[in-house]
């Protein structure tokens, strides 16, 4: 047998530009999340430990970042684990690549004499390591942009070692007609059957997923600690086991790993149950949790009398979560009950209004003028706000805008 822990796109060293003081902690965790998958390869035992692709952010790192990151793969090394890492299109092995610049098979203590740690290069696309008998695949190129499929010359049927195992790396999407076009690398499950590999260790997509190309299996490891705070699939490594069964069959398993610490939660909340903005705060208040990425949304009719601010709410629930997200696509009430005469202001007023937004509410996927994924949009929302003021206005309600 032999056992496999898989990572990618850890992205040490992330700027996370979005986070603003929290850029740091976010950070720390990321590579709290790899010391975690490290520490998982050490109570599995495994024999391998692959990262494909994008180990760090982008190729200008500080030095103690390099020699962090070659700290941990020091300790792979001393339990007899050996680590195969190749470059990503974020560390790409171009002129400036972090891996010309570091060495960090030498920071890890590991020598040209031995093999435990190895960086694939374009002048080393595969290693045979024959105390795993297994041999790790990888195309590496020196551009982002791939000059052709990374598995174009890939089969491992014809390799000549004679190796137990064949196990493949590749940083790239796999082909989806209309979303991956512009991707800088892309291969396609042909490819992938094509080459017979025992399996195919993947990254560049951030949330962990797999699959099978013929009598491949492959699979998306996904990020061990999102990059970005909308990626629920994310903060996995994967434990692979490659056995080989009776009648000189092969069985490969795949099995999911939390190392991230970042959870994320969904929640709705009727609007028509919501008294005031301080209550619903009080309400979310309540699932405080700084490794929580919380999306609030505030969906049905909302009541006359109920002011939302979204800013303002955000804001006081910052302190306790990790990140909080809260959208109001909630919408004004039309008016009930028996409407004034029309040779009223309020009558003609509310007639109008209403009259139009139902006009623009039969548009064919449009409810109330809302999106559903999306916040309120389009001119049926706006009447409908327009609508509750001036019913609020109208009344003798001193309202703020």
């Amino acid at each position: 047998m032999l056992r496999i822990i898989h990572t990618a796109d850890v992205h040490l060293g992330a700027r996370h530009n979005d986070l603003g003081n929290q850029a740091a902690t976010q950070r720390e965790r990321q590579f709290a999340a790899f010391v975690a998958a490290i520490d998982l390869a050490l109570g599995e035992k495994v024999d391998l430990f692959l990262v494909a692709g994008d180990l760090f952010d982008s190729n200008v790192q500080p030095r103690r970042s390099v020699e962090r990151v070659a700290a941990q793969l020091k300790r792979l090394g001393e339990a007899r684990i050996r680590t195969v890492i190749a470059p990503g299109t974020h560390d790409r092995y171009d002129r400036s690549s972090i891996f010309r610049a570091y060495d960090v098979k030498a920071m890890a203590g590991s020598t040209a004499e031995d093999d435990w740690v190895t960086v694939l290069t374009p002048d080393l696309p595969s290693i045979h390591l024959t105390a795993c008998d297994v041999v790790v695949h990888a195309s590496v190129f020196a551009t982002k942009r791939a000059p052709h499929s990374p598995l174009r010359d890939l089969d491992a049927a014809t390799d000549p070692t004679r190796a137990t195992w064949h196990v493949g790396m590749v940083h790239g999407s796999i082909a989806i007609p209309g979303k991956t076009d512009r991707d800088e690398v892309v291969i396609t499950t042909d490819e992938i059957a094509a080459t017979h590999l025992d399996y195919l260790a993947l990254g560049h997509w951030h949330s962990a997923q797999q699959g099978k190309a013929g009598d491949v299996t492959y699979a998306y490891a996904g990020a061990p600690e999102p990059v970005a705070l909308d990626q629920d699939r994310a903060g996995k490594v994967l434990l692979v086991e490659l056995d080989q069964a009776g009648g000189g069959g092969k069985t490969v398993s795949v099995v999911e790993r939390q190392v991230g610490r970042t959870r994320f939660e969904r929640t709705e909340l009727d609007a028509a149950s919501i008294a005031t903005q301080p209550a619903l705060i009080d309400l979310l208040v309540r699932q405080a949790d700084p490794d929580l990425v919380l999306d609030a949304r505030i969906v049905g009719v909302r009541p006359d009398e109920l002011d939302l601010d979204v800013d303002e709410i955000e804001a006081a629930l910052a302190p306790s979560f990790l990140k909080v997200r809260v959208r109001d696509v909630s919408m004004p009430a039309l008016t009930e009950g028996t409407l004034p005469s029309p040779d009223t202001i309020t009558g003609a007023f509310i007639r109008d209004l209403e009259a139009r937004i139902a006009e623009l509410e039969a548009v064919p996927g449009v409810v109330g003028g809302t999106d559903v994924d999306t916040a309120p949009n389009g001119e049926a929302a706006e009447l409908r706000d327009a609508l509750r003021l001036g019913r609020l206005l109208l009344a003798g309600h001193e309202v703020s805008l």
